[in-house]
């Protein structure tokens, strides 16, 4: 398993490998998960190829407890995971002027096994899902 340095934030962490690009990103594979919480519930997904670029990330189940990716076998093969239990699933976040304008794409989550460091931006395009769903309900 590879380790990066990409600035004192991220100190030296595994380095996450997407097995295929992130969409309009096809020059970033390499990532490391940064915690921007002490509660573990907000994370920045940091380029180690691309200096600045980043993506908000959560997991789901503090904010969408009944959400479920399905993952499916042709995704799994190209990650090479035998166990689903090992996959973590991250939710991208698009920051707006304050909290409560925040959204999540939960048509495209990031899915990673955890035991590998290898991810995929998994589209769940016939499942109805939004690509914009508010983070924060009033």
């Amino acid at each position: 398993m590879s380790v990066a340095t990409v600035g004192p934030e991220t100190a030296t962490l595994p380095v996450i490998d997407f097995v295929s690009p992130i969409p309009g990103f096809p020059d970033d594979r390499r990532f490391v998960l940064v915690r921007l919480d002490e509660v573990g519930v907000l994370y920045a997904l940091t380029s180690v190829d691309s200096t600045g670029l980043r993506f908000l990330v959560v997991p789901p189940a503090q904010f969408f407890p009944d959400y479920e990716a399905e993952v499916d076998d042709d995704t799994l093969a190209a990650l090479g995971v035998t166990d689903q239990s090992d996959l973590l699933v991250l939710l991208v976040v698009t920051a707006g002027d304050g909290a409560q304008d925040a959204t999540v794409n939960l048509m495209a989550p990031i899915v990673l096994d955890q035991r590998s460091r290898r991810a995929v931006q998994l589209v769940l395009s016939r499942s109805g899902l939004p690509v914009r769903q508010k983070l924060l309900v009033a």
